[in-house]
């Protein structure tokens, strides 16, 4: 088949978004087929990545207050599409590109769209009132669902909207995680000793710095483990709109601002040289960051009120409620358990998510 992947707010430091249509594009080159990676840009490149799929970046302009994410026209992503002529039609955007399952249906192009976010709750970060969100979402995931072949979603909490309206083409296929690049075997202790300052605990905190996710928590939870006597070190891999704003919030605490880092063989190296990491995003319908930190052999706190809690198992990590005390609380479980036994329940529970399998999900839908 030749396949054509479609996304918007994909970019260098699109996180999450990216590594998953990375890492399935090169799945499906593998298992033999034609992959045309479709993405917007500052301008216009035709390239073929090492894995073999072909990246076709289209001109966009940037979004405003979303840190430097590109969303391109969908009158033209239609004309590239006349012209790659694909066999299936995978969407990771549901907002502005949600045209392209009409555009498939016209042309007999069996199309699916990946729900990478809950509409209801990005409606309720925005201080829409919880039925009016619930209604609007609904009525918008109605006409989604009906335009696609398939909805698929990554866990039970992404599902849950679509479930609500008795969508009948869901189906659900988990994401995985790198296994051979994020790995316990990367712990460094002098680069953990370094990094924690002298400080008994290192504390990670991984991710796009940005309203959804909630980074103030895990500045919060170190205000509170410090104010209980608590000797640890939180640091923040990540950049965005939120930065200065957390920065301010954590002046005197301990807490490093790494920013962004590209080179994704040093984000593991943190990972794993970290003794706990946190995840504190309600929203979150999978949390890829918080799988390789699992992956490298650290536990993870994370909002009992996202998908992760479906993730996140006692003995690897734990799912709290969304304030600071619960986190702080749980961090100092984790720690007081033995670190070989929570690291190694860490990486157990990641091997359940290998890449291939989500592959194999995928092509079975697409099929």
């Amino acid at each position: 088949m030749h396949i054509v992947q479609l996304a918007n707010f994909y970019g260098p430091r699109s996180g999450g978004l990216r590594t998953a249509l990375h890492h399935l594009g090169a799945g499906y080159v593998t298992s033999g087929h034609r992959v045309t990676l479709v993405v917007p840009g500052p301008h216009h490149a035709d390239e073929s990545l090492p894995d073999g799929v072909r990246r076709v970046t289209l001109p966009a302009p940037r979004i405003p207050g979303t840190g430097g994410y590109r969303a391109v026209d969908p009158y033209r992503v239609r004309g590239l599409l006349d012209t790659l002529e694909p066999d299936r039609l995978e969407v990771s955007d549901r907002l502005t590109l949600r045209g392209m399952g009409r555009w498939a249906r016209d042309r007999e192009v069996p199309s699916v769209v990946i729900s990478h976010e809950r509409l209801d709750r990005l409606l309720e970060q925005f201080l829409l009132p919880e039925q009016v969100a619930r209604r609007v979402a609904d009525a918008a995931n109605r006409r989604m669902a009906a335009s696609y072949d398939k909805v698929v979603c990554t866990t039970a909490f992404a599902r849950a909207e679509f479930d609500r309206i008795g969508a009948p083409n869901v189906q659900r296929v988990p994401l995985g995680v790198d296994l051979s690049a994020f790995t316990p075997g990367l712990r460094d202790h002098t680069w953990r000793r370094v990094l924690s300052g002298g400080a008994d605990a290192l504390i990670v905190h991984c991710g796009r710095l940005s309203p959804e996710k909630h980074v103030e928590r895990s500045v919060d939870t170190v205000a509170e483990l410090t104010e209980s006597g608590a000797r640890v070190r939180l640091v923040v891999a990540g950049d965005g709109p939120r930065r200065r704003a957390l920065e301010r919030r954590a002046r005197g605490l301990p807490v490093t601002f790494l920013g962004f880092l590209s080179d994704r063989a040093q984000v593991a190296r943190l990972l794993a040289s970290a003794d706990v990491s946190l995840a504190p995003g309600p929203h979150e319908t999978f949390g890829l960051a918080a799988l390789e930190a699992l992956a490298s052999g650290t536990p993870v706190v994370v909002s009992a009120s996202s998908a992760l809690r479906e993730i996140v198992r006692p003995g690897c990590g734990a799912a709290v409620a969304d304030h600071a005390p619960a986190f702080a609380t749980a961090v100092t479980g984790l720690l007081e358990s033995p670190e070989p036994d929570r690291r190694a329940a860490a990486r157990a529970r990641a091997e359940e998510f290998a890449w291939p399998v989500s592959v194999r999900g995928m092509l079975s839908v697409l099929a």
